[in-house]
């Protein structure tokens, strides 16, 4: 049987076609527009989502026997907000994950509310890519619409909705919402009240891994695939991403370095920080995870590489790069803000450390070791749990660099093993339509028969100690700078 993968992306959804044994038949990328209707916004329209969707799926099962289709599940950006009204019609373009608008909305849930309650609702505190300050947002700026509400979806779960006609989310992506009690998988009362919202108004809630029904009889027909085809509830990207690169179960990490940059560490036990630096998730496989977001990752190379030095040729640039651990340049890789660990929108990109002796690869080198830097900072709240890592799992449009790849392994002092696919989300969502169907008895099983890990990056002692010293360097930096960020607006 063959089982569909939806990975709906900021700037594109990836279809990925897999067969029961886990070999990727066919992948396939639709693009659709990002909408920046005022300085730190991000919004796009659900129906692009939709329409780019249904085409991709087209494309994708145009050469195979539709009738061996079996199920579909997703990955998907998260947070954003999607709301319907009474007749389930999108009332306004959705709120993205790195719309920044929400800033006194999450200052009201952290400081008036406070972060010691949302923590106890939740597991986490408010982040202005949040789901509830958006509601909050709209609900202070935009009454006429927030009155219109009737169901508040996130962005792959408007696309499983018009698939099946059901209001559903998963609890992976529930949990960036800050409305799900995490640690009992069940919305909070406490955070819906606090929203002014009513928990009917909220999709139902399922494991990624179940079925939440199947595709509806005018889909079935417009794509000519069965109606018995399955539709799993998926998961958030990086939950998804986790299962795509085997990252379930207990003690296992995978960084993912897409247009934003994650360190997941997944586990069977819940667990939050006492600064709720990380967020505290459910995971796709039906246990938990603590996960340190960056804003921007490999955002940060193709901004600098093609819109800053003006070229597409990322390899040619990096074959500059020859002395790592010695740069005296560092960069603040904070283009949209930040999330973990500094929750400061505010925070700003920045270079530092410049002469005149200079060079073009070196602040290339500084875009590349910032963001390792970055994550290092949420690898360092890891540790202070307790939790003990040697090796991860790397994925996204970044890992394809031999050199970053490399960059990460010696400044986190972790192995990078390197699988045979990097396609992530895509993948996870179709080993949880997988599972769905009954093709593997659970998420672990799928991840163990499917996932191979084919190289291994090895730190290197003289290079992880020359990246120690320079870590306690860049540590610095932000603090230094955070009460400018303030006021550069």
């Amino acid at each position: 049987m063959l089982y569909i993968g939806i990975d709906l992306g900021t700037s594109a959804v990836k279809l990925l076609m897999m067969d029961g044994e886990g070999k990727i038949r066919k992948i396939v990328s639709r693009e659709y527009p990002i909408y920046f209707p005022n300085p730190g916004w991000s919004e796009q329209k659900p129906e692009d989502w939709f329409t780019q969707t249904i085409e991709g799926i087209k494309e994708l099962i145009c050469e195979v026997d539709k009738s061996q289709i079996a199920g579909i599940s997703f990955g998907g950006q998260m947070h954003g907000l999607v709301i319907l009204d009474k007749d389930d019609n999108v009332i306004r373009p959705a709120l993205l994950w790195n719309d920044g608008r929400t800033y006194e909305e999450c200052d009201y849930l952290n400081n008036e509310i406070g972060k010691e309650k949302l923590s106890k609702y939740t597991a986490n505190i408010s982040f202005t890519g949040f789901t509830a300050p958006k509601i909050l947002w709209i609900k202070n700026k935009e009454p006429e619409n927030f009155a219109r509400i009737a169901k508040i979806m996130l962005p792959k779960d408007y696309i499983a909705y018009r698939l099946t006609g059901v209001h559903c989310t998963d609890v992976s992506d529930a949990s960036g919402m800050l409305l799900l009690d995490v640690k009992n998988r069940k919305w909070s009362k406490e955070m819906c009240d606090i929203c002014g919202i009513r928990e009917e108004m909220l999709p139902g809630l399922f494991e990624s891994y179940e079925c939440v029904g199947t595709v509806k009889e005018d889909i079935a027909a417009r794509l000519g695939i069965p109606c018995s085809v399955k539709v799993a509830a998926g998961a958030g990207d990086n939950a998804a991403a986790a299962v795509g690169t085997g990252t379930v179960g207990e003690g296992m990490c995978n960084i993912s370095l897409g247009t934003s940059g994650t360190i997941f560490i997944s586990s069977q036990k819940f667990g939050v920080d006492k600064f709720n630096a990380l967020h505290a998730f459910a995971h796709a496989d039906g246990n938990y995870h603590l996960m340190g977001c960056m804003l921007s990752a490999a955002s940060c190379n193709k901004w600098w590489m093609e819109d800053i030095i003006g070229t597409g040729d990322y390899a040619k640039e990096q074959e500059q790069i020859t002395k790592l651990g010695e740069n005296h340049v560092y960069f603040l890789p904070y283009l949209m803000g930040e999330r973990s660990p500094h929750n400061n929108p505010n925070a700003r990109g920045t270079f530092i450390g410049m002469t005149m002796d200079t060079s073009r690869a070196d602040m290339t080198q500084a875009v590349l070791e910032g963001v390792g830097f970055a994550l290092r900072d949420s690898l360092e709240v890891a540790k202070s749990l307790g939790i003990k890592l040697e090796r991860t799992k790397i994925c996204g449009g970044g890992a394809k660099s031999p050199l970053w790849k490399k960059i990460i392994a010696n400044i986190l002092n972790l192995k990078v093993d390197v699988i045979e696919s990097e396609e992530g989300p895509a993948l996870g969502g179709a080993m949880l339509a997988a599972v769905a169907c009954g093709e593997f008895e659970n998420v672990e099983a799928a991840a163990a028969k499917i996932v191979r890990i084919i190289d291994t990056v090895e730190p290197e002692s003289a290079l992880v100690a020359k990246y120690e010293e320079r870590y306690r360097q860049f540590k610095e930096i932000y603090p230094a700078c955070k009460s400018l960020f303030d006021k550069i607006k």
